[in-house]
């Protein structure tokens, strides 16, 4: 069973930075494509960024390219998601997520707030 566990939410000012960790379990980290999803209230949850291997590959919501960038650590095992120029919009609760490359079965973390207000 994967267990993902994010961390580095909180509150931010407009224009300010964020880095979003999740660790995962004692899992072979290569096996999963790895994303970030967000979800505020009333509203659908989004596709924020995804990362693959080999490359690694990348995508990113258009909504946050040029400011967001996410990474992967395979010794630590642990996705991160470095956020700058935060807008009020970016507000949610961030989610990581991960994809198994063969089974597709997905696994998600509990979840991190992250608020963008003055």
């Amino acid at each position: 069973q994967v267990q993902l566990v994010e961390s580095g939410g909180g509150l931010v000012q407009p224009g300010g930075s964020l880095t979003l960790s999740c660790r995962v379990s004692d899992v072979p980290f290569s096996r999963y494509k790895m994303s970030w999803y967000r979800q505020d209230a009333g509203k659908e949850r989004e596709l924020v960024s995804t990362i693959t291997l080999p490359g690694p590959a990348t995508t990113y919501a258009d909504s946050v390219k040029g400011r967001f960038t996410i990474s992967r650590d395979g010794y630590k095992k642990t996705l991160y998601l470095q956020m700058n120029s935060l807008r009020a919009e970016d507000t949610a609760t961030y989610y990581c997520q991960a994809t198994d490359r063969f089974t597709q079965r997905q696994f998600w973390g509990q979840g991190t707030q992250v608020t963008v207000s003055l």
